[in-house]
């Protein structure tokens, strides 16, 4: 696995992009099935007990992530578009069937290239709100944390 640079669009994203020894549609598939998504989606030693993926435009997403000490913490929100194997975009700023979050933070575009030869470039780009959300993200350990996450996928989706 290779770490290519993606420029940001602008000051509000943060962009994390790897080519990745993996078929497009395995990685897609880790992306959109729940039993999948669990093994690898929160960084070690974080774990994932609970997903729920409606994936299609306008369907939700509810994922759980739980630390070590037993706290959880929840993620909702919307798949706004689904292009299997090449795409995916959702958004915290609505939870379901459109209502709206409390507090929107970011959208995050997730892009599979095919390179050939079973090789995918993958993009993950997080648009925040805000510049003061960007930073945020990137003191929580934006690259750190998906960075790992997707070392975990990349093992994940390489075994199925």
């Amino acid at each position: 696995m290779t770490t290519p640079q993606t420029l940001p669009a602008d000051d509000r994203d943060l962009v994390l992009t790897r080519i990745i020894d993996v078929p497009r549609e395995k990685l897609f598939r880790a992306w959109t099935e729940a039993d999948v998504l669990k093994q690898w989606f929160a960084p070690k030693p974080f774990t994932t007990p609970f997903a729920e993926l409606d994936v299609r435009a306008g369907g939700s997403n509810r994922i759980t992530m739980r630390d070590p000490d037993g706290n959880d913490y929840p993620n909702a929100g919307v798949y706004l578009e689904v292009v299997p194997n090449e795409k995916l975009v959702f958004t915290d700023a609505f939870t379901e069937a459109w209502a709206p979050s409390a507090k929107p933070f970011m959208t995050v575009v997730l892009t599979f290239e095919d390179l050939g030869g079973g090789a995918t470039k993958y993009v993950a780009r997080a648009q925040h709100w805000t510049i003061e959300d960007r930073e945020t993200h990137e003191k929580m350990g934006f690259m750190e944390g998906w960075g790992l996450c997707t070392d975990q996928l990349a093992e994940v989706a390489g075994k199925l």
